[in-house]
């Protein structure tokens, strides 16, 4: 990594090119791109306060994702929030409550986080939360679903606050969904698809990349069909195999090399939609940009974690401000260490060598 590169710069610049792709993909449509404009103005004055911030020494990622509820009415192959034992079949026990994630919400606000991703479990199950969110209009909520909740309360709640964008999870065409996600899951999407586009909603699609289905989720096909949908952003996942029978799924070096450059001709020919990848390509941001350097997670238990594919923490907002979790000393030691740019062969450092988070974890407590 080169020694002049700028986490503050570099966050900056894909906050701003996220936005105008934003408001490029919603120009026929007046009640987005009227949001759209109100969000790229709420984004400036977020950059201003973080590089202010940052001025007097003190880090902003611009995005946060919280995983707002540990249930889940379907079990997705290789789900890793399962396999991490994040989402269970029981009932919850010691949530957040929907006050604490709003007192959440405000301190982001209040610091100049853009981007806060809702994530679960299955986050629709949480509707108090998703109308706290919906409160606060300067910060952007991807609410990643698996669309089976989806219904006509939600549907005008996303009417109401266009800072609600449902992200839906599709493996691909229906045999891939539904093998992922159950039967008739693909349908159901498909349906939500349909009800957001007549009446007048954006929405995203969230799609898991693993070595089988690189080329189908990247074709023309797949990703046209989306967008006669109104699908106006596509985030794509790499998978992270949290059991070694599943190794052979990651992307190596190779796909993710060929899902970069098939990003870049899509964002060309598809200025309607927006495209995101995660991890993406860590070489060319600096490293890992999660613990804090990009993003954090926090659990639905109020646990600050480094990401959600590394369950590990020190601190929960529960016991304190959100700014003092992003300054937890877990985050700090894994900065200091240098662990986030270690060199890798999947996609997640963070999970790769979660044996020295682990030690790590025990000298920062």
């Amino acid at each position: 990594m080169s020694k002049d590169f700028n986490i503050q710069e570099y966050m900056t610049h894909g906050v701003e090119r996220v936005v105008s792709d934003a408001i490029k993909a919603t120009l026929k449509n007046p009640k987005e791109s009227a949001y759209m404009a109100k969000f790229a103005l709420a984004t400036k004055a977020a950059s201003r306060k973080r590089a202010k911030l940052e001025a007097e020494g003190e880090h902003i990622p611009p995005f946060l994702i919280a995983s707002i509820t540990s249930s889940c009415n379907l079990h997705c192959a290789g789900c890793y929030s399962r396999c991490n034992n994040a989402t269970e079949d029981t009932v919850p026990v010691s949530q957040l409550t929907d006050d604490e994630w709003l007192k959440v919400f405000d301190e982001a606000d209040d610091l100049g986080v853009s981007f806060i991703l809702l994530a679960g479990g299955e986050p629709l199950l949480r509707k108090g939360v998703i109308e706290a969110a919906g409160k606060k209009q300067n910060i952007l909520f991807p609410i990643f679903t698996n669309g089976t909740y989806m219904a006509d309360k939600y549907f005008d709640m996303f009417d109401k606050n266009r800072n609600l964008i449902p992200i839906m999870s599709i493996e691909g065409e229906k045999a891939a969904t539904d093998a992922r996600r159950g039967e008739g899951v693909y349908d159901k999407l498909i349906s939500n698809m349909d009800e957001l586009k007549k009446r007048g909603l954006i929405f995203g699609a969230s799609v898991t990349v693993t070595t089988d289905n690189l080329n189908v989720i990247s074709s023309e096909d797949f990703i046209g069909k989306l967008s006669d949908k109104g699908c106006k952003a596509v985030i794509f996942v790499e998978f992270v195999p949290v059991i070694d029978d599943s190794k052979h799924l990651a992307p190596g070096d190779e796909e993710r090399e060929y899902l970069k450059k098939e990003i870049m001709r899509l964002r060309e020919e598809h200025p309607e939609m927006v495209f995101v990848s995660f991890p993406g390509d860590e070489k060319s941001s600096g490293g890992c940009i999660a613990a804090g350097r990009g993003f954090f997670h926090i659990n639905s238990h109020g646990g600050a974690e480094p990401c959600p594919f590394s369950p590990y923490s020190d601190i929960n907002v529960k016991d304190t401000s959100l700014r003092e979790a992003m300054n937890s000393r877990l985050f700090k030691a894994l900065q200091k260490e240098g662990v986030l740019m270690d060199d890798h062969d999947g996609g997640c450092v963070l999970y790769e060598k979660r044996h020295e988070v682990e030690t790590i974890l025990g000298s920062a407590v």
